[in-house]
Formats: C-alpha cells, structure tokens, sequence
C-alpha cells in the first residue's frame, strides 16, 4: 500500500471554506465518486472548515485520494471540547449555531473518528468511500499524513506498508530537499519496497542504495513487525525518526547515518521487542521529536491516523515536508 501525500488547505475565516469545499469534491471525482458521493464529501468538508473557524479559531483541512475514496482530516488548536459525546449530538453548540456539523460529518463518512481534549484542540478524521465500493475500507491498523513544504505543489517524503507473510513493513522515505526531486527519489524507494518485499530488509535497502544513484537521494527507513516472532526489525538510513509506544513507555529505535544513492555508511539490522499493545511511530524530520503520548489522555486508543494528525498538528516544524506515520500492534 503506497500512500499519496495529503492537500492542505489553511482555514482562518469563512472565505476559505469554499476552497476545501472545492477540493474535495474535485478529489472525490477524480477517484471515481458519481455526483451524490461528491455531493456527500462536499457537505462533510463544509461542516469540517466551518467547525474550525467557529470553534477552532482556524486550523487546517487535509485531503488525500486514493484508488477508491477520499479521507479528510481537520485539525484545529482551539479549546477542544469538554464532551466529545454531547458535542457529537446535533442540536448541541457552543456558538450559537444549529448544531448539527459534527452528526453531518458523521452520517456521510464511511468511517470516522475524533480526538478532542480541553485546552488542546480537536483533530477529526472522517474516511468516505462510494456507496457500492470497488475496493476494501482503508486498513484501520495503520494511518498516516504527509505534508508538503508550504509553498511546494508536491511532497519530497513518501510512505508505504507491505504485507509479506507474517510481516509487515512500513516504510518511510524522505527524498533530499524539496519538491519533484525529492518526491521521485522517495517514490522510488517505494518501489522498490513494494517489488522485493519478500527478501530480508537489509537486502531491501541495499536494493534502494543502488535505485537511488540517479537520483538526490533519500534518507529512508524500514520497520519490520513479525507477529510470529514478536519482534519490531528495523533498519535506517539517514533522520526517520522511530519509536516504540508500548504501555506508556518510548524505545526509539537506531538509524545510521547517510543518504541511500550516495553516501552509506552502514546497513544494519536493530530487533526491539513488539508488544501486542504496541504502537510504531515513524517521523521525517520535518517533525519534532520531543512528543510524548502520555501527555495526551486516550490518544493511544483512537485510529492511528488521528494519533498521526494530532503529532503533525502540534510537532510539524513549518520548514520541511513533513510526515508521521502510526502502525497498531498486532498488524
């Protein structure tokens, strides 16, 4: 499963709702949506920005396209809220307002999820796939963003999950520099991954050192769950961060340093424990690293993808593409 990189759209007052409305719809239609399921992602995006501007005191909505729907995601810093269920109930509002905005967002999407504290601001993820799918839901044990430098039209970092057997590997690429270089030479680490999946990672990453010479290069990283063995094998070239989140404690996992297609130090194997209630968090350094999950109470239980958002939300460091990857235990 390779991923694509998500659109942002930065909401700070009313005038910008009609741009995230816009863009959903187009993204809804290009993936094969007919006018009713556009029509329904319209409606959702709407709720979502408008939420932010009433409530939020202005955030984002980010959009992604795949094969076979659309996902959204709205992030604001605002106050939160002091009961998700009662806000969840149309009729109820803060601001005057009919109250109706998260129960659309809700009866639309496919799937759907939030995350909101007080004091700390809201992070909602809503998946919308076509009333008579062609393909399955999105896999609920793994989410993700990644987000252009502002200012750049394309994302420089990349990531992707393969199943092999009894493993899974996630695959984070951050492409050096910005903007087109950068995006082909993390698509083609990508590639790579996807074509030789089978083989050990080291051979893997040895595979992307020699497809990357044509390229600027990447800094990339694999991590290896093997349910059989109970064990997270990790491998890493250059600044991907990755952690293992396990019964509120952090084990950050090593990476060499260096650039697959130019400058390899070292390919080395790292194996860490992988508990059953494990969570792997993997970042480009367009993230800070200084997060700490116990200091958001219940994030480690929602979907990975808004534990995903919640970190680029509050850890994005503005100057980079930026990416965080979340995998649940027993993938």
């Amino acid at each position: 499963m390779a991923v694509t990189e998500c659109h942002v759209v930065a909401i700070a007052d009313p005038s910008q709702i009609g741009e995230a409305r816009r863009m959903g719809s187009d993204l809804a239609r290009s993936v094969g949506f007919d006018e009713e399921g556009a029509g329904r992602i319209a409606i959702a995006v709407t709720e979502a920005a408008a939420n932010i501007v009433k409530h939020g005191g202005g955030g984002h909505v980010l959009l992604r396209a795949d094969g076979g729907g659309v996902e959204l995601i709205a992030l604001d810093s605002g106050p939160g809220m002091s009961s998700v269920p009662q806000s969840m109930r149309d009729g109820f509002s803060t601001a005057g307002t009919p109250g109706t905005g998260l129960g659309a967002i809700v009866r639309q999407a496919s799937e759907f999820d939030i995350y909101a504290t007080p004091g700390r601001g809201t992070a909602i993820v809503a998946d919308f796939r076509p009333r008579r799918p062609t393909e399955g839901v999105r896999d609920p044990r793994v989410g993700g963003v990644a987000v252009p430098k502002r200012g750049e039209t394309v994302c420089g970092d990349a990531w992707a999950k393969v199943e092999s057997g009894a493993r899974t590997l996630v695959l984070v690429a951050d492409g050096l520099g910005h903007g087109p270089l950068a995006a082909d030479a993390s698509a083609r680490a990508v590639d790579v991954l996807i074509r030789h999946a089978a083989q050990p990672v080291e051979a893997i990453v040895q595979r992307m050192h020699e497809a990357l010479r044509p390229t600027r290069g990447a800094a990339v990283a694999i991590a290896e769950v093997d349910r059989g063995d109970g064990v997270v094998r990790f491998v890493g070239v250059g600044n991907i961060a990755a952690s293992v989140v396990s019964d509120g404690n952090v084990r950050s996992m090593v990476s060499h340093h260096g650039t697959l297609g130019h400058d390899v130090r070292k390919i080395q194997t790292f194996q860490y424990p992988w508990p059953k209630d494990a969570l792997l968090v993997m970042t480009s350094d367009g993230i800070g690293t200084r997060w700490d999950l116990a200091t958001y109470p219940g994030l480690a239980q929602r979907s990975p993808t808004v534990v995903a958002a919640v970190l680029y939300r509050d850890f994005q460091r503005g100057n980079d593409d930026a990416t965080v990857v979340v995998l649940r235990g027993a993938a």
